[in-house]
């Protein structure tokens, strides 16, 4: 497996031959990389030295990794915060409870464990923008290195920011903890083996929920495919019937995504995560009588979240697929609540960043206000299903002629590509979503419809039209 390098960092698997893997070369050079980013900027403090949060999830090389980077970045000159053990949104929150310059996040979020990857982070907290992520690139490519002097390297200092990360979760004016405590919640967390088998258990404990754990020892040997997908779920489904629990709660090994299982066994779907959260937050905003009442989500989520958020009377906005995208447009439309289809919650209310406890804080609170099972929420909202299928190429060059095609073939339906093309049919309440691979010579396709069968038809009439262009 090649190196996968691109403006959010570098991922590939740990061990075997250079050039096919993630290598401690590799590390050194893009941590040196990130740090004449920041040498770039005028440094915020009156000493002129910068300052670096370092934190990683429970994979086996994470510790490895972990010390490449510290002292890469002792070596530039970087004080560092080694924030240890320690989910995705958790490190965001220390680059801004510490007033950090940045962040460096050693993760490979759902990828299984022979993988990892460096994450960056600005002095927000947040992703890189393109044009950053780029020179950073750029400069790693450059193999030019100049390490700072004896007298002017880093130095290392550890810290734990779990607990204040949920004291800030748990202040969240939204975050009903009286009503929660009343409702006496049991709950299955699935965390992968990885760290949200340790801030997870502790917010429940915080917010008075009994609190099951299945694959909660952080020791990074993941106990089933990382991807909280209900394919990967299965023991937990099982174990939340045999418990009689209210709910499951998978996260994977980052902890920035969330996924619920019903107290049936049925999964609630992962699409829906970011979709019963952002009906929460809409209904109390509303009560509260405010009047910024949009949300974001990217091009290949459900179409849910815009039901939601207009019978709330509110304005939905899509962003282009990625993260940093999505937080982007946020930031310009002033978003109650954003995210992705994959269980990504994003509440600028707290940090513009995918949060599994931020959302499970508040999933809670919006089952503890609605007395209802969570299978039974479940039906409250839109029913849509999604499929995907792929378009593989053996020219990279044929996917732009591909894309042009679907455009002038459905341009009488709406249009929207500002990442790659996706066609809504309004009329039928279903949309399908054209995106070139950053990897591969290869079309993704993402279809959703009111039916499985609806949206298969018309994922499957996509691939079909678009090989008869390239046969």
């Amino acid at each position: 497996m090649t190196l996968i390098k691109s403006i959010s960092g570098i991922r590939g698997t740990v061990g075997g031959r250079p050039g096919y893997n993630l290598t401690p070369v590799d590390i050194v050079k893009f941590t040196y990389a990130y740090a004449q980013r920041l040498k770039s900027k005028a440094p915020k403090a009156a000493d002129g030295r910068y300052k670096v949060v370092v934190g990683r999830d429970a994979r086996l090389s994470g510790e490895m990794v972990a010390g490449l980077v510290c002292s890469t970045l002792v070596g530039c000159g970087v004080d560092v915060i080694d924030a240890g053990l320690a989910s995705t949104p958790t490190t965001e929150m220390a680059v801004i409870l510490s007033g950090a310059d940045g962040g460096i996040i050693i993760t490979a979020s759902h990828n299984p464990m022979q993988w990892n990857a460096l994450k960056l982070l600005n002095d927000k907290g947040e992703f890189l923008s393109a044009a950053e992520g780029q020179s950073i690139l750029d400069c790693a490519e450059s193999g030019e290195f100049d390490f700072s002097e004896v007298t002017a390297l880093g130095s290392i200092v550890k810290h734990d920011f779990t607990q204040e990360h949920l004291d800030k979760v748990l202040a969240l004016p939204d975050v009903d903890l009286p009503a929660i405590k009343k409702a006496g919640f049991k709950v299955v967390v699935d965390a992968i083996n990885s760290v949200g088998g340790i801030i997870m258990p502790e917010l429940l404990r915080q917010l008075g929920v009994e609190c099951i754990k299945l694959n909660c020892t952080p020791d990074g040997c993941f106990a089933h495919n990382p991807e909280p997908l209900p394919a990967n779920l299965k023991d937990l489904s099982d174990a939340v019937v045999k418990e009689g629990a209210d709910l499951g709660i998978s996260v994977d090994p980052d902890v920035d995504r969330l996924a619920f299982i019903c107290e049936n066994g049925e999964p609630f779907v992962e699409e829906y995560t970011l979709v019963s959260v952002a009906d929460y937050l809409l209904e109390q905003a509303v009560k509260r009588g405010e009047k910024s009442l949009s949300t974001v989500s990217n091009l290949s989520s459900s179409r849910a979240l815009r039901d939601v958020t207009e019978k709330h009377g509110g304005k939905y906005y899509p962003a282009a697929v990625g993260e940093v995208n999505v937080t982007t447009k946020m930031h310009e439309v002033g978003a109650l609540i954003g995210g992705e289809g994959n269980g990504g919650v994003i509440y600028p209310a707290i940090h513009a960043g995918r949060d599994a406890m931020v959302g499970t804080a508040l999933f809670l609170s919006k089952l503890a206000h609605s007395g209802i099972k969570v299978s039974e929420l479940k039906k409250t909202y839109p029913a849509y299903a999604i499929v995907k299928r792929r378009i593989d190429l053996s020219d990279s060059a044929l996917i732009e002629k591909i894309l042009l095609a679907m455009k002038k073939h459905f341009e009488k339906e709406q249009i929207n590509d500002i990442d790659g093309v996706k066609i809504d049919f309004e009329a039928e309440r279903k949309w399908v979503h054209l995106r070139r691979s950053n990897t591969e010579p290869i079309i993704r396709v993402y279809a959703e419809a009111p039916t499985e069968e609806a949206a298969a038809a018309l994922a499957d009439e996509v691939v079909a039209l678009a090989n008869s262009l390239i046969a």
